[in-house]
């Protein structure tokens, strides 16, 4: 076989590097990914058009600048701009259908910015991929560069969703291969609070997983802060799961029973001539019960909040510019 004849068997990988402000950081993990995808070339592993695309999610720094002098030095280096902040989440959406629709690459590695998530994994994932799995989950196998915080609550966070029927792969983020039947199956997803890190184990493709120790940031300061951290967990239980729901409901079943038990303590204390006892226990059951009732009303109004979001069917996002081969 001549080299000509396999090379046009290569496949062309893309890498989705989501970019919010992120300045400080792309002028150092941009030539380590241009590294790794041309080595990767080089071992005849990724067709030679293969190469990076950085979404800038409404960046108001040098970001998207950056960006374009990437482009105008490598062509394989593209570029999408969004016109405001949208998010992270849609800013991974947007370069998935950018890329499909133009057809840019047959299988993708999505990967943040500040090259936390350890960007010398991105060979074994391409070696998996050859080997027959469509997707590859990129896992850290340790949390040592976090606090103590950080570690307890994500803990927390994956056990809750596990109990609540929501089926994640633990310690994963958004550091994973899609094959193309992924990516247009993934695509099919239309609702508007999308979960990725949910939706895609539910696709059901072949999978593997990539262990690896997540590092420090490059440079710059995190993204995710604390309350960041909080609202992106409560999206991940709301869109996958009626469990809050259903909590609510037993509530108000126990607090039926109690209020049945307190029109007996009521009813015997009247008989007994009693009246003015139990006033304490009342007021409790007020303050309780209309405390209850009122996060009953907010769960629910934000169950209702994600349907009136839903069915206006906005754009996920907005373009503003384009950097393509």
């Amino acid at each position: 076989m001549t080299k000509n004849s396999l090379t046009q068997f290569l496949q062309k990988l893309m890498i989705l590097i989501p970019a919010y402000n992120e300045q400080e950081v792309l002028p150092e993990s941009l030539p380590i990914l241009q590294k790794i995808i041309q080595q990767l070339i080089d071992r005849r592993l990724i067709a030679s058009d293969s190469g990076l695309m950085i979404v800038s999610d409404g960046s108001t720094d040098q970001t998207w600048s950056l960006i374009e002098q990437a482009h105008e030095a490598d062509a394989r280096v593209m570029g999408v701009k969004f016109s405001r902040n949208f998010g992270h989440q849609n800013a991974l959406i947007a370069g998935l259908t950018v890329m499909s629709k133009q057809q840019l690459a047959d299988f993708v590695i999505s990967i943040d910015a500040d090259l936390q998530d350890d960007p010398q994994a991105i060979f074994q994932m391409v070696e998996q991929y050859q080997a027959g799995s469509e997707v590859v989950f990129g896992v850290r196998n340790n949390r040592d560069s976090d606090s103590w915080f950080k570690r307890v609550s994500a803990e927390a966070f994956y056990s809750l969703l596990g109990r609540l029927g929501v089926h994640l792969v633990p310690e994963h983020a958004d550091f994973r291969l899609l094959g193309p039947k992924a990516i247009t199956a993934f695509l099919q997803y239309q609702e508007e609070n999308m979960f990725i890190r949910g939706i895609i184990p539910l696709l059901g493709f072949n999978s593997s997983r990539v262990y690896y120790a997540r590092h420090k940031r490059l440079a710059g300061k995190s993204k995710y802060p604390l309350f960041k951290m909080l609202s992106f967990a409560w999206d991940g239980v709301t869109s996958f799961s009626i469990a809050p729901l259903r909590l609510v409901l037993s509530l108000g079943v126990g607090f039926a029973l109690f209020g049945f038990v307190m029109l007996i303590y009521t009813l015997v204390a009247k008989l007994r001539g009693v009246t003015a006892a139990g006033w304490s226990s009342l007021m409790i059951s007020i303050w309780i019960v209309g405390g209850c009732q009122m996060m009953a009303i907010g769960l629910t109004g934000e169950y209702i909040g994600k349907i009136f979001s839903e069915v206006k069917h906005r754009p996920r996002y907005t373009i503003e510019k384009k950097l393509l081969k």
